[in-house]
């Protein structure tokens, strides 16, 4: 066993290591008032931002599951790694050398332990890229020349050669004075008929990293016809530190693009990833040896700052319109988990992002990603393709099947929009028609059609009460949390809202036609600034309302405690109200993303650019925001 760490080492680690900084490795952290960062919490799943580091105290703290500590209870969280484990890693990460009490800075680390696989680990991987310069490897150099990649590609991202004796990483690394229980741990072993072989022969790898950028496996693809072994790749088994569903290829790297653009490039293979960021898009990633599932979506919701209220994009490329259709639909099944915008990008002629590059060049594939298409309409487009939409019989089928496809969209708001976009595309005049028909398959309540006196209850029907209009919505819908604040702010407090209220907060910031109503009946008393307050406002604002569920909408919040510590002052309604705004203007954001989307940046480069200087100003805009918002609400 090792001795202990030395005290004022322990000091030194956590002194150098700011924890701000090796959090945001994980972590897409943003700013939240009082010195204080933000961000989703690594170690549970969350929709909201809980998780705070306060840089100042070298301390974070998630209100959600209750884990806190410093930076080294961090790592040691997050990696499962011992508390000697963890100081090492920091140690490692700022060049500290670390003084072992009853032994020296030589102590040898623990045998078996995470640090010594991950020790492992990158001593295979300067082995393979030493042998990848060896005229044995001659073959997988010219894989890589042939697919355009000069060796300073194949220097970025790491590449080795696997050679052909059975044994020869083995041998190394325990003349590095790793054991072979640990090599076989590792997974970069294994026992062969007469004794441990190498995991891998004759192949080109490619190191795994983990977010951290430590190796803790490798990709091997087959270049020789007479490989045995007749898989295209092979990747390392599942072990102590390889867990391949938690794994993407090329993170390391574009982490801290995927963290500032907001955005995300999923591809199929090693060599699309190699080939997005040569042409320009250092946002790409991929999967090792599993298809993109729940896990990936967690580490991915943590770099993009994915919560209600911005929402970053996942571009999914594919090789093919058949594979695309299946991959949407895949995809937007996890987009009903995943808030981030789901984006598809096929590649003309069935090409890959690496052919694409091959064959036309870096513009083409950055593109490809300009061009992607949302997920859900991808898919529904090409269901349409299916039908003959010249003829009636075509589109009443078209809609037959496309309908259910819309319905299973859980955003009501964004279900509606589809539902009206549906009708377009078909060819089907009656847009409401096809607005009922998908929200009755979905369960939900149907297009309002004419007035009447259907009662909700047998209550309202003794009292032949209208009960037609917008449902009510949800209290404890946190798509809507902000609307309906703002909303009991102007009813219960108007002489602190209208300072703000009134001539700030548009009609598209009311996202649900209850709130809208209201909020125009609001506007047609006067606002509130009206003069009116208690009772007399309630009442005025009431009678304003057309239909009945929202003239009890205003009730309810007139008495409904707002959420707030304390009572409400004006920075949390002016909170409010920038959050509103915030909202409105991510709309305009995603607006004019859809126009950039159908833009070509080659065939129209004015429009592009003066499109992408309006979209930078609205960003910038939106963060002024959310930094105006986030001290009141926090």
């Amino acid at each position: 066993m090792a001795g202990r760490i030395r005290e004022s080492d322990i000091a030194t680690v956590r002194e150098r290591n700011r924890i701000d900084e090796v959090i945001g490795e994980y972590v897409a952290l943003r700013r939240a008032g009082a010195g204080s960062l933000k961000g989703l919490c690594p170690f549970h799943d969350e929709k909201s931002p809980s998780f705070n580091v306060r840089p100042s105290h070298g301390t974070f703290h998630c209100f959600g599951c209750g884990e806190g500590g410093d930076v080294i209870a961090f790592v040691m969280k997050l990696d499962h790694l011992s508390f000697v484990e963890a100081v090492e890693r920091l140690a490692d990460r700022v060049g500290v050398a670390l003084t072992y009490e009853g032994g020296g800075a030589t102590v040898q680390r623990d045998r078996g332990t995470r640090a010594r696989l991950l020790d492992a680990h990158k001593a295979a991987a300067e082995f393979y890229a030493e042998q990848l310069r060896t005229p044995e490897a001659a073959k997988a150099r010219e894989f890589l020349t042939q697919r355009g990649f000069d060796q300073a590609a194949a220097t970025r991202f790491n590449c080795g050669f696997a050679p052909a004796g059975w044994d020869r990483l083995t041998k190394h690394l325990l003349n590095r004075g790793f054991e072979l229980a640990e090599l076989y741990k590792a997974q970069l072993s294994r026992e062969g008929r007469q004794g441990p072989i190498d995991r891998f022969h004759r192949r080109l790898l490619w190191p795994i990293r983990d977010l951290g950028g430590d190796v803790v496996g490798f990709g091997a693809r087959r270049i020789f016809d007479d490989d045995q072994i007749e898989a295209k790749y092979l990747n390392t088994s599942e072990s102590p530190i390889y867990k391949k569903s938690h794994l993407l290829f090329g993170l390391d790297l574009a982490k801290r693009e995927i963290a500032r653009r907001h955005q995300v490039v999923v591809v199929e293979g090693y060599t699309d990833v190699m080939a997005m960021h040569e042409a320009g898009v250092p946002t790409a990633v991929a999967t090792c040896g599993t298809a993109f599932g729940t896990d990936h979506i967690s580490v991915l919701r943590r770099l993009l700052m994915d919560d209600s209220f911005f929402r970053g994009e996942v571009i999914f490329t594919f090789d093919g319109d058949e594979a695309g259709k299946k991959a949407a639909m895949k995809a937007f099944e996890d987009d009903q988990r995943f808030a981030a915008q789901t984006f598809i990008a096929v590649a003309p002629g069935g090409m890959d992002p690496c052919e694409l590059r091959q064959a036309k060049g870096d513009q083409p594939v950055r593109d490809l990603v300009a061009r992607r298409q949302r997920a859900i309409e991808f898919w529904i487009r090409a269901e349409l393709t299916e039908h003959d939409l010249d003829t009636a019989e075509g589109r009443v089928e078209a809609l037959r099947r496309a309908v259910p496809m819309v319905a299973q969209i859980k955003d009501e708001s964004l279900r509606d929009e589809y539902a009206r976009q549906l009708s377009g595309w078909v060819g089907w005049e009656d847009i409401q028609t096809v607005v009922r028909r998908v929200r009755e398959t979905a369960g939900g309540s149907p297009a309002p059609q004419r007035r009447g006196r259907a009662p909700a209850n047998p209550n309202q029907g003794a009292l032949a009460v209208d009960v037609t209009g917008p449902p009510l919505p949800q209290r404890n819908d946190p798509r809507l949390w902000v609307q309906r604040e703002a909303l009991k702010a102007a009813l219960q407090a108007p002489e602190l809202a209208g300072p703000y209220y009134d001539n700030s907060v548009p009609r598209e910031a009311f996202t649900h036609p209850a709130y809208l109503e209201l909020y125009e009946a609001l506007l047609a008393v006067g606002g509130t600034s009206s003069g009116l307050s208690g009772p007399a406002l309630v009442a005025a604002a009431g009678q304003n309302c057309p239909h009945q569920t929202v003239r009890s909408l205003v009730t309810e919040l007139a008495v409904e405690p707002m959420h707030h510590k304390q009572d409400p002052d004006a920075r949390y309604v002016g909170s409010l109200v920038a959050r509103l705004r915030e909202g409105v203007v991510a709309g305009q954001i995603a607006d004019l993303k859809s126009r950039l989307h159908r833009l070509n940046p080659v065939e129209e480069p004015e429009d592009y650019r003066t499109l992408f200087g309006d979209l930078v100003a609205l960003e910038q805009y939106r963060k002024a925001l959310g930094e105006q918002a986030t001290g009141g609400l926090s």
